[in-house]
Parts: structure tokens; C-alpha cells; sequence
């Protein structure tokens, strides 16, 4: 088999080869090399030692391969890599159904003889604080004067009929005789510079489900409350 009868199945290979990359997969691909190879060890073999043909055609096809075959590989591990993070994701979601955690919200769903845990961030001491306690109606059901409190977060607890501030039993009853479950807005108003100011409330709530997003995304679903990002869970209880 002469030089130039090589070089001219090369040529032609080439124009092939091209165009069978575009149109077919990873299984044409793989055979493209395998020819392509063949081809280049026949010419090696019948090329003269003294004046050996010019290899640039040769280098760049074998560049070309390399380059396909490299981003296949990298293609493959970031496959693997995307299934082993929504397995881990899909994993870390099942272990949260049934656990409680906090949302920034100001509703959330107490359960028979459960206890919603809150808290708020005071910006400056006030000598008046009072958490006002609303049912799914929007009527006013208690109001629990904590009184003073000074600059920083302030963390309670309410089961129905008492209530704990920052950890302390406060000398307050419920004025109902007996508070249902069900759904309950918490508002807290506290006294700044000689005005009476709402501030951002966090709740517990117990998690329902978990939803796992295509990108692997946590999306939970919380009683009384809805659906909250995982990103947005300040604590988990």
C-alpha cells in the first residue's frame, strides 16, 4: 500500500469522520478512533524512514479524539457526581419529615398538647413588650405582657395555658378557659422610642413533607405554616 494511497483514505476519512461526529453518539465515536488508528499505523508502517510524511493531519485528528473522548469522560463523572448529590439530598430529606424547626413566620400550627416555640430580635431595651395571640379567624385570643426586655433576641415558649421567656416560667395564665389546637398568629409589639413597634417573629413547626427539586433543591412543608426553602430554616429543633 503506497504513501499517497494512505494519505488519500486519510483525507477521505477525515471528511467522514467529521461528519459522522455530528450526527452520530458515543458508540460512533468509538469507532471512529479505532479506524483512525488503523489508518495511522499503516502509514507508519509504509512511510519512507529517510522522508517521512507531514504528521499535522494525523496530530490534529488524535488531538480531536482526545479532546471528544476527555469531555466524555468529564460528561460522565459530572453525571455521577449530580446522582450521588440528589441521592444525598433525597436522603437528608426523608431524615426531616417529622421534625420541628424554625421559619421566620409569624403563624404556625399548635398540636394537641405540642408547644410553639418563637423567638424575636429586640433592637434596643423596651420597658414594654407584649405578644398579642391571634386564632385562624383573626381574633384576638390572649395577650402575654413580658414586660420589659432588653436589646437582643428574645426566645418563648406557649403551650395553651403558660408561657416561658428566655427559659423562665412568667406569671401569666391563659384568660380561656382552654385553648384548641389548631392555627395561631403570633404578633409581638414592644415600645421604641415612644412608639409601639411590630417585630419579626420566628416559629417553630413541624416538617410534613420534603420535596426534592430537579437541581436538588429541599423544599419543606410545614404544618400551619406552608412550603419554606431549606435556606431559609434558622434553626432546627
Amino acid at each position: 500500500m503506497s504513501v499517497n494511497n494512505v494519505d488519500s483514505a486519510l483525507s477521505a476519512y477525515s471528511v467522514q469522520s467529521r461528519q459522522k461526529e455530528a450526527d452520530a453518539g458515543s458508540n460512533s465515536d468509538e469507532l471512529g478512533r479505532d479506524v483512525f488508528l488503523q489508518l495511522l499505523t499503516t502509514q507508519l508502517q509504509h512511510q519512507d524512514p529517510l522522508s517521512p510524511q507531514e504528521n499535522s493531519e494525523f496530530v490534529a485528528q488524535l488531538a480531536q479524539f482526545t479532546q471528544v473522548e476527555s469531555l466524555d469522560q468529564l460528561s460522565n463523572s459530572f453525571e455521577d457526581f449530580t446522582g450521588s448529590f440528589l441521592s444525598n439530598q433525597a436522603l437528608q430529606a426523608s431524615s426531616l419529615v417529622g421534625t420541628s424547626v424554625t421559619v421566620p413566620t409569624n403563624k404556625t400550627l399548635l398540636a394537641p398538647e405540642g408547644i410553639v416555640s418563637g423567638s424575636v430580635d429586640v433592637p434596643a431595651s423596651t420597658g414594654n413588650l407584649n405578644i398579642d395571640i391571634y386564632d385562624s379567624s383573626g381574633s384576638l385570643v390572649d395577650t402575654i405582657p413580658v414586660g420589659a426586655q432588653p436589646a437582643g433576641e428574645m426566645v418563648f415558649r406557649w403551650d395553651g395555658a403558660y408561657a416561658e421567656v428566655n427559659g423562665e416560667l412568667i406569671d401569666w395564665q391563659s384568660s380561656q378557659d382552654s385553648i384548641e389546637s389548631g392555627e395561631y398568629s403570633f404578633i409581638v409589639t414592644a415600645a421604641l422610642d415612644g412608639e409601639t413597634t411590630q417585630l419579626d417573629t420566628a416559629l417553630s413547626a413541624n416538617v410534613n413533607s420534603v420535596t426534592v427539586g430537579s437541581d436538588g433543591e429541599l423544599t419543606l412543608n410545614l404544618a400551619g405554616v406552608g412550603a419554606f426553602d431549606f435556606d431559609e430554616v434558622i434553626q432546627f429543633n
